[in-house]
This record gives structure tokens, sequence and C-alpha cells, in this order.
């Protein structure tokens, strides 16, 4: 654990990557509204492609909860008295840009082959690390003391990672059921919807490649603990204990 005099500030890199983030969502947000104002509701006969008012609206959605979702770190360590490794708040921030800038914004889901996938594989793996910060954070507490055996704790970052995944699905789900979006990518990019089992590839493979990298870590971070390797120990989250005067 930390004491509060060993927490440290965000390195300079990290400062400067959540500024150049933030600033591009937030001139996404301008461009989306612009856009939903002028593009048309349905496509335009004779017009191979046009972004159409849900396009820019789902663009809008995906740039503002990024701002939000940017903040929620700093919010959990001060509120959780937690630390969080510079280098895992990074990769984060880099995530995001990926998932919502280069993917909704730039139109990588659809120009870039299997661009959602990887990024789904890739939070399999940050939602692995993550269950693990919370098993070395219950493990630790002063009030619950407990061990667990490491093959608890993979199944327990497995389940807690592919849960995860669902909830994500779900929320894709009703958002594109609510304001006729097209989150879960069941209309090809010009508006066509896909039909039968075309309309589902997108969430089932994005349900397994969230499995298969929770599987990775699981097996990465079961290692680790089993062979006291230390792999996973600088993407573990550290409680921050207020200093002895």
């Amino acid at each position: 654990m930390y004491n509060a005099s060993m927490k440290v500030n965000r390195s300079a890199p990290g400062k400067w990557l959540f500024l150049f983030v933030f600033v591009t969502m937030a001139g996404s947000i301008v461009y989306a509204i612009f856009g939903m104002i002028h593009a048309p509701f349905s496509p335009v006969p004779g017009v191979a492609y046009t972004k159409l008012k849900s396009d820019y609206a789902l663009m809008l959605l995906q740039c503002s909860a990024g701002i939000l979702v940017m903040f929620l770190p700093s919010i959990f360590e001060r509120r959780l008295k937690i630390d969080i490794p510079s280098g895992m708040y990074s990769v984060y921030v880099v995530f995001l840009y990926c998932a919502v800038y280069l993917g909704e914004v730039r139109s990588f889901y659809y120009r870039v082959p299997n661009w959602d996938k990887v990024l789904h594989s890739f939070s399999g793996l940050m939602l692995g690390a993550l269950s693990f910060s919370l098993i070395s954070l219950l493990n630790k507490t002063q009030k619950v003391r407990i061990t667990l055996s490491p093959a608890f704790v993979a199944i327990f970052a497995f389940s807690f990672a592919v849960a995860a995944g669902v909830a994500w699905e779900i929320y894709e789900f009703s958002v594109d059921s609510l304001f006729n979006l097209n989150m879960q990518k069941y209309a090809l990019e010009n508006g066509t919807p896909l039909l039968g089992h075309a309309a589902l590839v997108d969430t089932m493979e994005d349900l397994i490649v969230d499995a298969l990298g929770a599987i990775a870590m699981s097996l990465v971070g079961y290692i680790s603990i089993k062979y006291k390797k230390g792999w996973v120990s600088k993407l573990v989250l550290r409680r921050i204990l207020p200093d002895k005067k």
C-alpha cells in the first residue's frame, strides 16, 4: 500500500496525452453538432453514401461519454484513496481515443478490418487486469482478511471481464433500440440493414474476443501469482494510506 506522501502526480507525457485526447473529443463534439444540423434524416437517392443525423448523433453520444469517462480514474483515486499506475492510465486514455475518435469519428470500425475486434480483445485484457486489482485490494483490506487461491483469482478475473463485456453489449443494444443508432453494427455504413446470421456476427464476435482476451489475462495472472513472477504487479491498483504524524 502507498502512503499519501508517496502519491505522485501524473507524468508530463501522461498529462499531454490526456490534453490531446480531451481536445480531440471536444472538437469532435462540435463537429458532430454541426453535422446533425445539416445532415439528412435518411439516405439521399442517387448518392452512394452520406452520413445521416443518426450517425452524427452516435458520434456526439460517444464523444460526450468518452470525455466523461476520462475523468473517472481521477475521481476514483480521490474518493476511494487508491493509486492508479500512470502506465495503466495512459493505456486507458489511448484505448478511449482508438475506440471513440478513431472508431466512430474517423469511421475505423468500417474502414479498418477487425478494428472493433482488436479493441474488444484489448478491453478483455484491461478488464482482466482490473479484476486482479480488485482482488488484491480485497486481500489487503484491514476489514476483510482473506487469502484467495491463484485459481480462484484467475476464474474471478475471467468472469468479471466477460460479465463486463456482456453488460456493454446490453448497453449498445439498448441505445440502438431507443435512439435508432448503429452501435452494434447491425447495418452497413450506408444504412443497409444486415439480415439473419449476418446481423448477429458483430455482437457474437465481440463477446468471443472479449472472452479470449479475458482468458489470456487470467492465465498470465494465474502464472504470475502461482509462481510469484510479478508480471501483473505494475497493473495493480494500490490503496493510499494516510500519513502517520
